[in-house]
């Protein structure tokens, strides 16, 4: 589980680490922006349905508890999906499919309609745009897959610090449903991020070497492969972040409400999200740097581990603020901490299971964790009805956060036994390529004598025993790498 598996992708294309791979670093920054930040950008119009409608605050908060649990629970359908049809078609469904939400939505006459169109159906559409990004990504980049992955998960940070200032200008001008109509239409840019998401493909073989092609059939891919479950490091990785989900998104949810508790105005306690969102920003890249060295990223789940600890440890003090400053500091730490668990929870996730099995395994990580993002949020809720006191939320939040972190560690060092490590998959293809070229190479010359013989009239006997050393040479082609692979090295 500590090591990094590098892998060449399903296609046997070397990831590029550069080139297009930069562009489907920016299609999945946006769409980990829409993902991550629209269930809170949404929050930003709940007084409004709580007027419209007659409803109690626990209701309206089922909106963006449905969504994360549409975005985490459709996990498996979304491996399925892009297994049978690729990531590209399937993003752009999921763009249409987000839109479309939030524009039934805004003809809502009843909050059973919200949960419906702006829960199911927009949180369908962002899952079938979230997953397949992150699978490209991870296609894309091996090297420098720990600093894109970082880069990437900037995008809910900063999204989140456009769209919730965005959400109060479209509701103060338009109304709850004007606001939909317009993010709706946003929403249509995830299409265009998903038609970014090229696909890899292998060089074209020569025509010398289509008649030695490999003729053997190729087995047809797992929809959903469940021999993950097989991996001790990836049992304990997702153990841990389902613990680590039910406390980790429950301190942004309430640190506004927290503020406006203790007497602060609205605007003042609105901008802690802000200031909370600005460090985000800065420490999802950085962390992202921090995992891609040499020292640190055969290492990253125990960075992973600390990085958790700190975030809960985070909430455990921050519930004994009683002011406004005290609360400033805490989500500033709470940024930092926040930042580098979005940084390095796919990260660990990619480096255990590879890229031949992370569609698969992420579905079904985002699976599990979709039931504990259901229970999280409200639970916290419902605690807060019972004690009215919010030093007890964050408490729990804190202890449940550093739980995960001590499940994570502990379990991975006692259970998970250190292999020797390996070369790379790109190292070892070079190195089959060059051995394959220097077998050739060394029996090459042995056609020389054959032609020789034959053109002094006496190799007969010789040119009998050179084809079946003919038939040796061509072996390395059929058997072993093929041109195409030559060809990328």
């Amino acid at each position: 589980m500590g090591g990094v598996a590098v892998d060449s992708g399903d296609s046997g294309v070397k990831a590029p680490d550069g080139g297009w791979g930069w562009a489907v670093l920016f299609g999945c920054f946006i769409i980990t922006g829409f993902s991550y930040a629209f269930p809170k950008a949404v929050s930003v119009f709940f007084k409004e349905l709580i007027r419209e409608f007659g409803v109690g605050y626990s209701d309206t908060a089922w909106i963006s508890s449905i969504l994360l649990a549409m975005l985490y629970g459709s996990g498996p359908l979304c491996t399925i999906l892009v297994n049978r049809f690729g990531c590209r078609p399937v993003m752009m469904v999921g763009g249409l499919f987000a839109s479309m939400g939030m524009i039934m939505a805004s003809f809502a006459t009843s909050i059973i309609h919200i949960y419906l169109s702006t829960g199911v159906i927009t949180g369908l559409g962002l899952a079938l745009n979230f997953q397949p990004s992150l699978i490209m990504l991870n296609r894309y980049f091996s090297e420098k897959r720990p600093l894109a992955n970082g880069l990437a998960a900037a995008g809910s940070p900063v999204a989140l610090c456009c769209l919730s200032p965005l959400g109060q200008v479209l509701q103060y001008n338009y109304g709850w449903r004007g606001g939909f109509l317009i993010l709706g239409g946003l929403l249509l840019n995830c299409c265009a991020c998903g038609a970014l998401m090229r696909p890899l493909m292998a060089p074209k073989k020569s025509e010398v070497d289509e008649p030695e092609k490999d003729t053997k059939p190729k087995p047809k891919p797992k929809l959903l492969d469940f021999s993950v479950f097989k991996d001790h490091g990836f049992l304990i990785y997702t153990v841990a972040a389902a613990i680590m989900v039910l406390g980790l998104f429950v301190p942004p949810v309430f640190v506004v409400s927290y503020a406006k508790e203790l007497g602060n105005e609205d605007t003042k306690s609105a901008l802690l999200l802000t200031i909370l969102g600005f460090v985000d920003i800065f420490a999802r890249p950085t962390c992202g740097v921090i995992a891609g060295l040499k020292w640190v990223r055969p290492r990253c789940v125990y960075l992973f581990s600390f990085a958790m600890i700190f975030n809960g440890i985070t909430d455990l003090v921050g519930s004994f603020s009683k002011d406004y400053a005290s609360l400033v500091v805490f989500c500033i730490f709470f940024g930092v901490s926040y930042g580098m668990v979005g940084a390095l929870q796919f990260e660990v996730l990619m480096a255990i299971v590879g890229t031949e099995k992370f569609s698969s395994a992420i579905g079904l990580v985002l699976l599990v964790e979709a039931f504990a993002v259901l229970v999280g949020p409200p639970g916290a809720g419902r605690l807060l009805d019972a004690t009215k006191n919010y030093t007890f939320v964050f408490l729990l939040a804190g202890c449940e956060v550093v739980l995960s972190a001590l499940v994570l560690a502990i379990c991975n060092w006692l259970f998970i036994k250190k292999k020797p490590q390996e070369p790379d998959p790109p190292a070892k293809m070079e190195m089959a390529v060059t051995e394959a070229e220097m077998e050739v190479l060394n029996k090459a010359p042995q056609k020389e004598p054959e032609n020789k013989d034959d053109a002094g009239g006496t190799g007969k006997e010789q040119q009998e025993t050179l084809k079946p050393e003919d038939d040796k040479v061509k072996e390395p082609e059929s058997t072993g790498v093929d041109s195409a692979e030559i060809e990328v090295s």
